[in-house]
Formats: structure tokens, sequence, C-alpha cells
């Protein structure tokens, strides 16, 4: 799979997002696009006009370090934008035997199975690179309650395609936003990934938010933050999350939640995890009378 539709539309939405005046630029007479010419982040990159242009047609093949750095520099890339751009070098310069092995199943080991359930009074759960949920504690099932009617579980299925998220998530766009964002980086990182690509194909093609959001070319990496959510059974509550890689497992990480004590948030914890039990007993009791 060629990356460098991917390249181009990722470089050019970052030189669109640009303004002369922020790039120090003199403008002179009108302008047709919205953000920085080609000439002129060639120029700031310290690249000849003709380089760059091959490099916004996307074509990284055998572009240095130094090359890459200067032009996120130019284009004012974040740490995750730079990061992005590196991974799109990377894919391009791969050699196809590397870049297509079919990717390994990926399984939680026991270990991490026994820490995620161990947290008892935190949701956690543990995602791969395509936001599936592979493992996930009781109350981390009760938060998202909802989004584990479907199988498989994944958080972006969810946001883009239950009529419920929105309510569900207080601040949908923003989750909406950061989720696809996370997949960009992924797509980047694993080109060849069929599994990813039939996602992306899914959702572009039954959620018209995911296919305008994708049309950005934002990117985003979960590593902490606070999210605010309207639960069905314990109303509003706001949360903090960790998300950390887990080494030693590829493209693996676990996310947990939290609130600090003694906050309504803490309290609303302390309720969701009441019914929780209540609701896994309630089953037991069920599965039980079935196989009598």
């Amino acid at each position: 799979m060629d990356n460098r539709a991917e390249v181009s539309a990722f470089l050019k939405s970052r030189r669109d997002k640009i303004t002369p005046e922020q790039a120090g630029v003199p403008v002179y007479g009108q302008r047709r696009v919205p953000g920085l010419r080609r000439g002129e982040v060639a120029m700031l990159a310290g690249v000849s006009v003709e380089y760059y242009t091959r490099l916004e047609r996307g074509n990284l093949g055998g572009v240095s370090d130094s090359v890459l750095d200067a032009l996120a520099q130019a284009l004012r890339l974040d740490e995750t934008e730079r990061e992005h751009l590196y991974d799109l070098a990377r894919a391009a310069n791969a050699s196809p035997a590397r870049v297509r092995r079919r990717p390994k199943k990926t399984t939680v080991r026991p270990s991490v199975l026994r820490i995620v359930e161990g947290l008892h009074d935190q949701p956690a759960y543990v995602r791969n690179n395509r936001m599936d949920i592979l493992a996930a504690n009781p109350l981390a099932r009760a938060l998202h309650c909802q989004a584990f009617e479907h199988e498989p579980v994944n958080p972006c299925r969810f946001v883009f395609l239950d009529p419920r998220a929105p309510l569900f998530y207080r601040d949908w766009e923003r989750v909406a936003r950061d989720g696809v964002g996370v997949l960009r980086v992924e797509v980047a990182k694993n080109p060849y990934d069929r599994e990813l690509h039939n996602l992306i194909g899914e959702l572009s093609t039954r959620s018209d938010a995911f296919r305008t959001l994708w049309g950005a070319h934002d990117v985003h990496v979960y590593t902490e933050g606070t999210k605010r959510f309207r639960h069905p059974v314990v109303g509003d509550l706001e949360l903090v999350h960790e998300s950390l890689d887990l080494p030693g497992d590829a493209g693996l990480s676990i996310t947990v939640y939290n609130a600090d004590p003694g906050t309504p948030a803490a309290d609303a914890l302390q309720l969701l995890a009441s019914w929780a039990a209540t609701r896994n007993q309630a089953g037991a009791a069920a599965r039980s009378d079935t196989e009598h």
C-alpha cells in the first residue's frame, strides 16, 4: 500500500493552516491559497521549491532526518505531528517484506489481566492500536456499558455509530476528534494493517462526521486527560484518565480512570461499582438457572 496520498494530504493540510503572518513571511498582492505557498515552505525549510514539491507530492523516499526536522520546523508541527511525519517517512522507506508481514494476533498477558482486574475502584481496560478493548475490569464495563453492547467493543465505533454517544460523552466533539487523530497516527505506523483500514473504511462509509474529521488529517495520541460522562445510571461524572503503552506488547496500552477522593465523581464511581456488582450477581444467577 503506497502512502504517498497520505503524505501529500498531511503536508498540504499543515501548510494550509499556517498564515504568512504566523510564519513571518512578507505578503505581496492577492493570495489564492489559505496558508503558505509551496515556495514559502521551501524557503523556510532551506530546500529548493522543486524538492519540496516532490515531498508534498508524497515522495519521502530517501529523505534525511535533517530535512524532516527542517520541514517540521517550517510547518510548525507539534510533537505529535512531528512524530507522525517521521512515521510516514519510515513507512515510505521501509522494505515491502518488512511492512507487509502478517501482524501478530494480539493477546493480553495473564499478569496484565491480573493488574486490570485488581483495580476494583478504578475503571481500567486494555486496548489495541485499532482501539478495540481486549480486556476490562467490571467497573470499566459498567462505565462503558452501552459500548459493551457491541462486539467487538470499540469506542470509536460507539462514538460515531451509536446515537447515544453524543449524550454519553459531554464533550463529544473533542472525543470524536481525538479518536480520529489516534487512528490517523496508527495508519502511519501500520500502513498494511488490513483490519485497521477496514475499520476506517467502515466508519468513513457510515458516518459523515467521521469522514469530515478524517479529511482534516489531524493527529492525536492518548496519554492523560479528563473526560466528562453522562452515565445512564449514575448521571454526570468527570474522570481523569491515564494511558500507558505496555512494554513488550506492541500496539497494546492500558487506560485507567480515577477521581479525586471526596469529589462527586468519586461518589458516582462508588455508586457505579455497587450497580456493577448487583448486575454481575444477577447475571450469574441467570446463568445458573439456565444451566440447571
